[in-house]
């Protein structure tokens, strides 16, 4: 897992994570490992195809060996990503993930659920984890673009204190912005 040009950090075990959702869903999150691209293959295999266009902004016609290497081989000096399991089921369920910008200060964030989760508050619980991250990594700033039609989305930025704005070329595109 070296990345090129620079130092790599261990598996950072402390942000191993037990959460309850809806006072009796019990939900395990942890860092992304290279070991996990069967569990998001699972995961993608689990989204249909409208979320992931929201997600992937076009749509996915096939799930290759490059593209799973890329969500789970990460170098976390320079980014996170956390997927989260049922802990009854060991199912994966989501995963969201920040990367850090060139700047050093900000950090692109984006996240994916199974698709039939939707409302339950995992995406909720996923995003403060990223933005609990984001803060304890010194980062000033989480953006992101979320797609016109992406309104569940869109809302829930909203709720968390972003700003949301449309793109400045109207491409059907809002970024958001969340000062930390």
């Amino acid at each position: 897992m070296n990345a090129v040009g620079g130092s790599t950090r261990p598996y950072p075990v402390e942000w191993e994570r037990h959460l309850v959702l809806n006072s009796d869903w019990r939900i395990f999150t942890r860092p992304i490992t290279a070991a996990d691209e069967p569990l998001v293959l699972t995961l993608l295999s689990r989204v249909n195809k409208g979320d992931l266009r929201l997600r992937f902004f076009g749509a996915i016609k096939e799930f290759s060996h490059p593209f799973l290497v890329s969500l789970t081989q990460i170098d976390y000096a320079k980014a996170m990503a956390f997927i989260a399991f049922d802990e009854a089921s060991q199912e994966p369920l989501g995963v969201v993930r920040m990367h850090r910008k060139d700047d050093g200060v900000s950090g692109e964030y984006a996240i994916l659920l199974q698709s039939d989760l939707k409302g339950r508050g995992l995406g909720w619980a996923l995003m403060l984890l990223i933005i609990e991250y984001s803060r304890s990594e010194g980062l000033k700033q989480i953006v992101g673009q979320i797609m016109r039609e992406n309104t569940i989305m869109l809302q829930m930025c909203r709720e968390l204190g972003f700003e949301v704005m449309a793109d400045a070329e109207d491409h059907g595109i809002y970024d958001v912005t969340l000062d930390l």
